[in-house]
């Protein structure tokens, strides 16, 4: 048989899948319901295999990539997870002090596709920490569907604290001048926004297809927002008339963009979910919006 494409999976299955990835059904359920699918020449294992994600062939920017230093670090979370672990990636050429992003994962814990979008990030002239909430149970168990049963054990509210932990980090290290912004998807979006409103000196925000905070929370928001949402994603878009009302009302520096007929996730190019066209013009447009706001 070919090898499965997107035009051949009905978005149903892709509606599912957003369903499984955000803990509505469990594994169990997701399985009964994605054999529904498997009609004809398309099997359960091949429908499965081609919706999950494929790490080791969408790498952008290697963890050697000669360009950069890229390692591991610990830095204290007192608030939250206390001991905790991220990557830390700096271009090797260029200025000694750089503007820095913070980069948050999903809801499944730091795996290749956010490293590597923390690579992509400083290959663009920043300085990167790409946190893990899962530090204190051990990091990254290797696979996703562990580790989205890992971080439902930890407290959103701790999380929030591990990653702005991470911002004070970043902000006083060394190599970084000063102004830090941040970059998340899908849980780090809900992030991204989170800390927008926690951090009255955070730079800037890029919160792809991420829940919005309540209205007493989004008054408080001093960052300029880039915001990225799917058009298909109506469990997050339902969210948005409320929070773009909230921020015209407090003339809170925001853009929004919808990309048409995209799923949620289409920025992860691990995923069948990805879209390329998108997501390629969301990441330039997050990118001037760094420069912009951290280099100008």
């Amino acid at each position: 048989m070919a090898a499965l494409k997107k035009e051949d999976i009905s978005q149903e299955v892709f509606d599912l899948y957003d369903d499984y990835a955000h803990n509505k059904i469990d594994r169990k359920q997701f399985l009964k319901k994605l054999s529904l699918y498997a009609v004809g020449a398309i099997t359960l294992p091949a429908l499965l295999s081609f919706i999950s994600p494929n790490y080791v062939d969408s790498i952008l920017v290697e963890p050697n990539d000669p360009r950069l230093k890229s390692e591991t670090i610990n830095y204290a979370s007192p608030k939250g997870g206390k001991k905790m672990t991220g990557l830390l990636s700096i271009p090797k050429e260029g200025e000694s002090k750089l503007p820095g992003i913070i980069v948050v994962h999903e809801n499944r814990g730091l795996n290749p596709y956010i490293k590597d979008v923390g690579r992509r990030a400083a290959l663009e002239g920043f300085i990167t920490l790409a946190p893990d909430a899962l530090s204190p149970m051990g990091g990254y168990p290797g696979n996703d569907d562990d580790g989205r049963d890992m971080q439902k054990k930890r407290d959103q509210g701790e999380m929030l604290e591990d990653f702005i932990a991470g911002y004070n980090y970043l902000k006083s290290h060394k190599d970084c001048n000063g102004k830090v912004a941040v970059v998340g998807f899908c849980f780090g979006g809900w992030i991204s926004n989170m800390m927008a409103v926690r951090l009255p000196d955070l730079a800037a925000a890029v919160p792809y297809y991420g829940r919005q905070p309540q209205k007493e929370d989004a008054v408080k928001i001093k960052a300029p927002l880039l915001l990225q949402y799917a058009g298909l994603d109506k469990r997050v878009n339902e969210g948005w008339p409320a929070f773009e009302t909230i921020l015209k009302e407090h003339n809170i520096e925001h853009e929004a963009h919808f990309y048409p007929d995209v799923n949620h996730g289409f920025h992860n190019n691990t995923t069948p979910r990805y879209d390329e066209a998108a997501a390629d013009l969301s990441w330039e447009r997050t990118i001037a919006f760094f420069n912009k706001h951290l280099k100008s």
